[in-house]
C-alpha cells in the first residue's frame, strides 16, 4: 500500500484517457518511457469520476474503449449537460479535460433566452456549471486544454472567448495559468501545438508559492507551466484587467489590429491579466516519426500501402496552390496553400495528427511515408505512439481503423500531462 498523498481526479471529455494514462500511467508504466519504466510520482493520482459522450453517433466507440481499458466503475457515458453534482459523491482534488473548442461567448447562450447556461452545445459552460455546482466541494485543481486558436477566438473579436473563460475561472476562486506548447519541443515526438491552462485556488501550496514570486518568472519558470515547460520572454508583455459581468466581458473588445490581447502565455488572477510572449530556448528533438516507425513491413495491413499509379494525386494534393473562394458576406477572394513535402521525415517529430487522418483518398493534411521503396499511410498504432499512447491502445471490436485514426486525432501528446502532473505533486511536497 502506498504511502503517498492521493489526490482524486475527476476526467471530463474524456476521450480514450489521455488525461488518465498521463497521471496515473498504464500498468504502473511511464508515458514518457513509452511504457517502459515505472511511473514515478510524489503523489498517487486516481480517476474516480470520468465522463465521455460523443454526441453525434450512437456507437460510442470512445467510452467503450475507455471502460474496457479501465472499467465502469465511477464513468459517465452520457451527454455531460445530463451530469449532476449529486452522482460525483467523493471529492475531487483535481478536475481535467480536454473540452472542444465552440464559441464561448455569453451574449450567444443569452439568446436562448435561458442565461448563462442555457445553449447545451457551448460545453466549456458545462464545466464552469459543475465547478459552480460543487461549491465548497469544488477541486482545488484543474488542467484543462485545447486547441491553440483559442487565443484568438473568435475571428472578430481576437481573444474575447479566452477572456470570457478566464474571468469566469477567477469569479470561481481560481488563479489561472496557460501556455500554448508544442510537443516536439519538449522532447515528445509530434509537433502538436495546444493550449493548457492551469488553475489552483487561493492558499493552496501552489498560490501560496506563487506570492512569492514575480510574475514574469512564475510565467518562465517557477509556476506549475514553467516549471514543468520551462521557457524564456521573447519580447513584449501585456497587462490589462477584465472589468465588469461576464455578459460585459463578452462585448468587449480584445484584439487590437487583428491580434489578440492574450499572448501566448500568462497568467490572471483576480481577473487582473499579466500576459508575455514565450519561447523554449533551445529546441532539439529528442523523440521523432522514425521513433515510432513499424519496422517488420509484414505488420502493415495491405490498405496502408499506396499503389505507384496513386502518387502524382498524393503529390498534387499536397503541392502548391491558389484557389477563388467567396465569403459569407459575398465578398471574393484569392485561398493560397503552399508547397509541402509529399513524404514525412524520419528525422523529426511528426507534423499534427488531425481528426481527418484515415482513409486511403489522398490529402495534404494525412501522412504519408516511405518504407522499403513503396509509399504508405501511418498504421492506427504509430499514430497512437505520436501521442504517446500505449501501441494498439485503441485495438477494440468493431472500431474501425480509420475511427482509430480520428480517436487520435481528437486526442492529446499524454506525456504533457505527465509533466504537469509531476509538478504538480513537487508543489504538494
Amino acid at each position: 500500500m502506498s504511502n503517498k498523498k492521493t489526490l482524486k481526479v475527476i476526467e471530463l471529455f474524456a476521450g480514450v484517457g489521455g488525461f488518465r494514462l498521463g497521471l496515473e500511467g498504464y500498468n504502473g508504466k511511464s508515458p514518457s518511457s513509452m511504457y517502459k519504466k515505472d511511473l514515478k510520482n510524489l503523489v498517487d493520482y486516481k480517476i474516480v469520476y470520468s465522463n465521455q459522450w460523443e454526441p453525434s453517433t450512437n456507437n460510442q466507440h470512445a467510452s467503450l474503449i475507455y471502460e474496457s481499458k479501465f472499467g465502469k466503475e465511477g464513468h459517465f457515458n452520457s451527454d455531460i449537460s445530463d451530469l449532476d453534482v449529486k452522482q460525483l459523491k467523493e471529492k475531487c482534488d483535481v478536475l481535467v479535460g480536454g473540452f472542444p473548442c465552440q464559441d464561448y461567448s455569453v451574449a450567444n447562450s443569452l439568446r436562448s433566452s435561458k442565461g448563462l447556461l442555457g445553449k447545451k452545445g457551448v460545453l466549456w459552460w458545462q464545466i464552469e456549471r459543475l465547478l459552480s455546482d460543487l461549491g465548497k466541494k469544488k477541486p482545488k485543481y484543474l488542467i484543462l486544454e485545447n486547441v491553440d486558436r483559442l487565443l484568438k477566438s473568435p475571428v472578430n473579436n481576437r481573444g474575447r472567448d479566452f477572456a470570457v473563460m478566464v474571468a469566469s475561472l477567477n469569479d470561481l476562486g481560481y488563479t489561472v495559468e496557460w501556455r500554448i506548447l508544442n510537443a516536439a519541443e519538449y522532447g515528445f515526438p509530434q509537433r502538436r501545438r495546444r493550449i493548457f491552462i492551469i488553475g489552483y485556488l487561493a492558499n493552496t501550496p501552489i498560490d501560496k508559492q506563487r506570492k512569492k514570486n514575480n510574475q514574469k518568472d512564475w510565467i518562465t519558470s517557477l509556476g506549475v507551466l514553467g516549471k514543468s515547460f520551462p521557457c524564456v520572454e521573447k519580447n513584449s508583455n501585456t497587462e490589462f484587467v477584465l472589468t465588469g459581468d461576464l455578459e460585459k466581458i463578452s462585448n468587449t473588445t480584445f484584439s487590437k489590429n487583428g491580434k489578440s490581447s492574450f499572448y501566448n502565455s500568462g497568467i490572471s488572477i483576480n481577473r487582473k491579466v499579466y500576459s508575455i510572449y514565450v519561447k523554449k530556448e533551445k529546441v532539439k528533438w529528442k523523440m521523432t516519426l522514425g521513433d515510432v516507425i513499424e519496422k517488420n513491413i509484414k505488420k502493415i495491413p495491405e490498405e496502408f500501402w499506396v499503389d505507384e499509379k496513386d502518387h502524382k494525386k498524393w503529390n498534387d494534393v499536397k503541392g502548391a496552390k491558389q484557389k477563388e473562394r467567396t465569403s459569407k458576406s459575398g465578398h471574393t477572394y484569392m485561398f493560397s496553400e503552399g508547397k509541402m513535402e509529399t513524404l514525412d521525415s524520419y528525422d523529426k517529430p511528426s507534423r499534427t495528427i488531425i481528426t481527418s487522418e484515415g482513409g486511403k483518398t489522398p490529402s495534404r493534411v494525412k501522412h504519408l511515408i516511405e518504407q522499403d521503396g513503396k509509399w504508405r499511410r501511418l498504421i492506427p498504432s504509430e499514430l497512437e505512439q505520436l501521442n504517446m499512447f500505449p501501441k494498439d491502445f485503441t485495438n477494440y471490436k468493431d472500431v474501425s481503423n480509420n475511427k482509430r485514426a480520428f480517436l487520435m486525432g481528437n486526442a492529446l501528446v499524454v506525456g504533457l500531462v505527465e509533466k504537469i502532473g509531476e509538478t504538480i505533486a513537487s508543489f504538494l511536497k
